[in-house]
């Protein structure tokens, strides 16, 4: 009876684990978001077969799902380049943030209790992941704080929209930490400002910190790094 209770549940656990070619885009696209895998990387699908535990012909699905993210570029018998992140892309999302951010800021005010626990939550969890050096972490709760304010407002068809830009977000902001250490510090602190003017219910001072904050990457991506 024993024997066969372990059997069962053996064949659950097979069950349930993800399909093949799910494994290799999970594999590939953290890789790509955590920089293990750097822009300009070309990665070959026997290497991500043998990587992962499977046969070329996943490999080769989860490639294409990856291109039409703009994650990789495919090259026919060569494999799959890693595109870098580039100015116009960051130019795009700064764009289209600072539009859906100034707005969800705006609607925040009179921000409720609520939001404001969870905002104070996830700016500790990320100054402890500063701290650590984990900056992958830190740019994933990075993302989380400015994704709370924006469903704040309750607009469905706007937060989807804005979890569009998580990946490019996240590529965006590990990228940002390893080649401007220092910017981690500011980032922390203009959040605690922002924080502070939801808390206060001034929302005019929180959209212009909102626009400051995000405004930072235009910047960046004309090599006018302040």
């Amino acid at each position: 009876m024993r024997t066969c209770c372990i059997y069962a549940v053996r064949m659950t656990l097979a069950v349930k684990q993800p399909p093949a070619a799910d494994r290799v885009y999970a594999h590939v696209k953290q890789g790509v978001l955590e920089r293990r895998y750097e822009g300009g990387t070309l990665l070959t699908e026997g290497e991500l077969a043998e990587a992962v535990g499977v046969s070329r012909t996943p490999v080769r699905e989860a490639l294409l799902r990856l291109e039409v993210e703009g994650l990789i570029r495919l090259y026919p018998k060569k494999g799959a380049l890693v595109l870098p992140v580039s100015a116009q892309e960051i130019a795009d999302v700064v764009e289209t943030r600072l539009l859906v951010e100034e707005h969800a800021a705006r609607k925040a005010v009179p921000a409720p209790a609520g939001l404001i626990e969870r905002l104070e939550e996830l700016l500790a969890r990320q100054k402890k992941q500063a701290a650590a050096g984990d900056l992958a972490g830190a740019a994933v709760t990075d993302r989380c704080f400015h994704a709370e304010i924006v469903r704040s407002g309750g607009n469905e068809i706007l937060s989807r929209l804005y979890d569009q830009l998580r990946d490019r977000q996240l590529r965006m902001g590990v990228a940002v930490m390893h080649s401007h250490p220092d910017r981690i510090a500011k980032t922390l602190a203009e959040h605690e400002e922002i924080l502070e003017a939801l808390r206060s219910h001034d929302a005019e001072t929180a959209v212009g910190l909102v626009h400051r904050h995000i405004g930072w990457f235009s910047h960046l991506a004309r090599g006018e790094v302040r």
